[in-house]
């Protein structure tokens, strides 16, 4: 009797390990936060070149994010290789070498640098460039490896999208701006914190400085519910400053308060499946809150 061969693990394609590299939903969530901040900048319905403008602008946010999400696989390496979560990534498991994923990077912050440059305005593609900065270098490379707080304080980066998208048609930083940008700097430790919860032995493993690690699952779950309660006070900036109305502010509060919920419920009685959900809660968060200030910004 023959033994049937095990069958064959597909490879993926070039083109589709490339892609990996970019970390696309990551990358998504971020140039759809920049679109918000390009919308709100324009009063009314925005004119055929301003959409022009808001393709281009989203195109090379894309481009330098991607970037810097590749570049993110290159430092990251070793540590990817040790965690489930992302061992998957082509760099992890030796699909594409670091100068293949240097390189890669390079041409794409250098073409969406360019395109931010000349079809945009300077103004946005040197704040990107300091995202891409920020994000790849002083977070990836000297924060996360080095304090608990990496989070926090790397959080400035991931809360530049909407800035980006404010400057792209205005070539200005307005307050407005500014607003959107705390709202996901006091969202992104909760959002961050609630996976490091259920993800502890990955980082344990790691060797990385994450707060369950060094500090414990009690003291993050009450930071964690500590932060919704203040991201609960940032969302209502919109409407105190009057940038949005009653119909932001409604979809704020049910949102916000849901997830003040989540943050009680994980901090009085955790468990790693209500620590995924309390996740999972903070990327419908966010996404419904902007949806919410575009549906406002339209109809009023």
């Amino acid at each position: 009797m023959s033994v049937a061969a095990p069958a064959a693990v597909s490879t993926p394609s070039r083109i589709a390990q490339f892609y990996a590299l970019t970390k696309p939903r990551v990358v998504q969530l971020i140039v759809f936060c920049a679109l918000i901040g390009m919308v709100l900048a324009v009063p009314g319905l925005p004119s055929a070149s301003q959409l022009g403008l808001m393709v281009l602008a989203c195109a090379g946010v894309w481009l330098v994010a991607g970037a810097a999400a590749a570049f993110n696989c290159i430092v990251e390496q070793g540590i990817d290789a040790k965690m489930k979560r992302t061992a998957w990534r082509p760099t992890a498991k030796g699909q594409l070498s670091n100068a293949q994923t240097l390189l890669f990077s390079a041409v794409l912050c250098g073409a969406g640098s360019a395109l931010l440059y000349f079809w945009v305005n300077p103004l946005t593609m040197w704040l990107t460039f300091a995202t891409f900065m920020g994000y790849a270098v002083i977070y990836t490379v000297i924060l996360k490896p080095l304090t608990p707080q990496n989070i926090v304080i790397g959080g400035a980066s991931g809360a530049m999208p909407p800035v980006l998208g404010w400057a792209a048609m205005t070539n200005d930083v307005g307050p407005e701006a500014l607003i959107l940008f705390l709202i996901i700097f006091l969202w992104t430790p909760p959002h961050f914190w609630a996976l490091a919860l259920y993800r502890v032995e990955d980082y344990r493993k790691s060797g990385l400085p994450m707060l369950p690690v060094t500090h414990g699952n009690e003291f993050t779950r009450l930071q964690v519910f500590l932060y919704t309660l203040i991201l609960f006070a940032g969302c209502l900036m919109p409407f105190v400053y009057g940038m949005s109305s009653w119909i932001y502010l409604a979809a704020a509060v049910v949102l916000s308060a849901g997830f003040c919920g989540y943050g009680f419920a994980l901090w009085r009685n955790y468990s790693d499946a209500l620590a995924r959900k309390t996740f999972r809660f903070s990327l419908i968060h966010l996404s419904a809150l902007f949806a919410a200030l575009l549906v406002d910004h339209y109809v009023l």
